[in-house]
């Protein structure tokens, strides 16, 4: 009785001379190991192919967090690189008009938001000229209405940067393009001893453009710039 493998002549010399060619093979390596389980009966547990199933399970599980922390800091990245290109053209304009203008125009581009809106606390109304001639952008609030609009008037601890979906945006703060906007970042600005503080707003249609488990290191640094640029204008 002839122990000859029923194998084409051409295709066993390949794999002879190429084994790895098999053993980088996921589907192939499945099916030698599925073969030889059938080929031990039903009586034998192979304890070497269940530790090769967990050490391959666990070995997908580490390519897929391999995946994530790359993908994680690719994205690190280009986050860094666009609040980057956002500040250096913030600091380009000699005139504060075109400041504000840039900041709701290339700045929020390049930011790839929706709405870029600027608060400032004053105790006098809001009839400077300079205020309505740049009403896309600018507004002047009350004292308090900041630390209310970030805790939602619920008191308590404000955060420098507040991440949130928002369902029905405040029309004080957006006007009429409060219909669309669903998530926004909210930047409380500091701009020293003996000046009521700013609120920079950066609004976004998409509601999962902003949201508090996602990290504020890049945006607190943006705020920190933005603070320093406005106390050159605010004297």
């Amino acid at each position: 009785m002839s122990s000859q493998p029923d194998i084409d002549d051409a295709l066993r010399e390949a794999i002879i001379s190429r084994p790895d060619v098999i053993l980088d093979d996921n589907d192939l390596m499945h099916a030698l190991i599925a073969a030889n389980d059938r080929s031990m009966g039903g009586n034998i547990v192979d304890l070497r192919g269940l530790a090769m199933e967990r050490l391959e399970a666990r070995l997908d599980r580490l390519e897929d967090t391999h995946r994530s922390v790359i993908a994680a800091a690719y994205e690190n990245l280009a986050g860094t690189n666009q609040v980057h290109r956002a500040i250096l053209r913030m600091l380009d304009p000699l005139e504060f008009e075109t400041f504000l203008r840039d900041l709701g125009g290339e700045v929020a581009e390049i930011l790839r938001v929706d709405a870029v809106k600027l608060v400032l606390e004053s105790v006098q109304n809001d009839n400077d000229p300079a205020v309505k001639r740049l009403g896309d952008v600018l507004s002047v609030a009350e004292p308090g209405f900041i630390d209310c609009y970030l805790t939602q008037g619920r008191g308590g601890a404000v955060r420098q940067v507040t991440l949130r979906q928002v369902q029905e945006a405040d029309p004080a703060i957006y006007g009429d393009a409060g219909d669309w906007i669903r998530s926004e970042a909210c930047l409380k600005l500091d701009f020293g001893d003996a000046r009521l503080p700013g609120l920079l707003v950066f609004g976004a249609e998409d509601p999962h453009m902003f949201g508090p488990q996602q990290g504020t290191d890049l945006l607190a640094f943006f705020t920190g710039v933005f603070e320093r640029a406005m106390r050159r204008w605010l004297g």
